[in-house]
């Protein structure tokens, strides 16, 4: 599989690397060959996070007796000295190694956030250390806000950047990843698919492919999407003119403010399942209203009149979403749908 340089890291990675998110949901045996089968078709690079509950011990019994083959990444959401430094240790537990390729400040999307990393005698010296004692060895940094990545980029304290780029969420291509090349910074992509968003994969890795110099992260959560992602972004070809009008026509149904289903927002403490909700409208839209109304739909969309409005969901947000009034909305709308499908009537918009 071809494979790229990761900025100054001088990593040379595959240009597809498995996203560890998926691979928390399946029983641990499906999971480990998901992960598996990715290194069995090529795939070198790994990315995961102490947030991602059971994902790092799920891929340190994977690469069990491999790990000469896998460039390994993962994160932490800690900010100060002591706590990243223990997420650190009980990472090498989970992934069962003595070192990792890429360790990543996870979720830097504050100015606050970059600020506190970046202090003297903070968490940045802290895994600097780390890396002079072999324990990683190189330094990274996630966000979902462009301005906060940007000025990580600027700062010149790590040596890759992640920021999610897709068909649907362009911004980083006009001035991110411009400026992460000029740096030789190694640039890696997530939600490729917008977190779930879109649906067809053929569309979201056409336009990647213009991008043959970024790492592209997917979520795998059967056998069988590796190898399907490894095709797709093999394909050499143009998009075609009805393919450009299909990404327009997601464009303008989507539009900017929609929800990305990274879950920051989580945990609700009235167990509301944000992400689900916010997807309601668009899975009105494209799905059949069968899958939606003889399904469990019900059993999160009949938890919203529980919200006690803290707000604590739209602090989180790293996108600056209006949760709360989104999701009274979803359950407006959908409530008139379902009342519409009961009378044999179209539902959609």
């Amino acid at each position: 599989m071809e494979k790229i340089r990761l900025g100054t890291t001088g990593l040379m990675v595959t240009r597809i690397g498995f996203g560890g998110i998926p691979i928390q949901t399946p029983p641990e045996d499906e999971a480990i060959a998901l992960v598996r089968d990715s290194l069995d078709r090529g795939v070198n690079y790994i990315d995961t996070s102490r947030v991602y509950t059971t994902s790092e011990e799920r891929i340190g019994k994977a690469i069990a007796g491999r790990r000469a083959d896998v460039i390994l990444a993962t994160k932490s959401v800690s900010r100060t000295p002591e706590a990243i430094l223990a997420d650190l240790d009980q990472s090498l537990k989970n992934l069962q190694a003595g070192y990792v390729d890429l360790f990543q400040f996870h979720n830097v999307s504050t100015e606050q956030d970059l600020k506190t990393v970046l202090e003297p005698g903070g968490p940045l010296d802290a895994v600097r250390t780390a890396r002079e004692q072999g324990r990683i060895r190189h330094i990274g940094v996630t966000s979902h806000r462009l301005s906060v990545a940007r000025d990580a980029v600027m700062s010149g304290a790590f040596e890759t950047v992640m920021i999610g780029l897709n068909f649907v969420n362009t911004e980083a291509a006009d001035d991110l990843i411009p400026l992460a090349r000029e740096r030789d910074l190694g640039i890696i992509v997530m939600k490729p698919m917008a977190g779930g968003m879109l649906d067809n994969p053929a569309l979201s890795f056409k336009y990647l492919n213009a991008f043959p110099d970024l790492l592209v992260l997917v979520g795998i959560a059967k056998l069988g999407e590796m190898e399907q992602n490894i095709k797709l972004l093999d394909f050499k070809g143009e998009l075609t003119a009805e393919e450009k009008r299909d990404m327009e026509r997601i464009r303008d149904e989507l539009g900017n403010g929609f929800c990305r289903m990274c879950n920051y927002c989580q945990p609700c403490p009235q167990k509301i399942m944000i992400s689900a909700i916010m997807y309601t409208e668009v899975a009105l839209k494209r799905f059949d209203p069968k899958r939606i109304f003889e399904g469990d739909w019900d059993t999160f969309m009949d938890k919203i009149p529980d919200c006690i409005d803290c707000g604590e969901c739209e602090k989180r947000c790293p996108y600056e979403l209006p949760i709360r009034s989104r999701i009274r909305a979803a359950f407006e709308r959908y409530n008139k749908a379902k009342d519409k499908y009961r009378q044999g009537k179209p539902v959609n918009p």
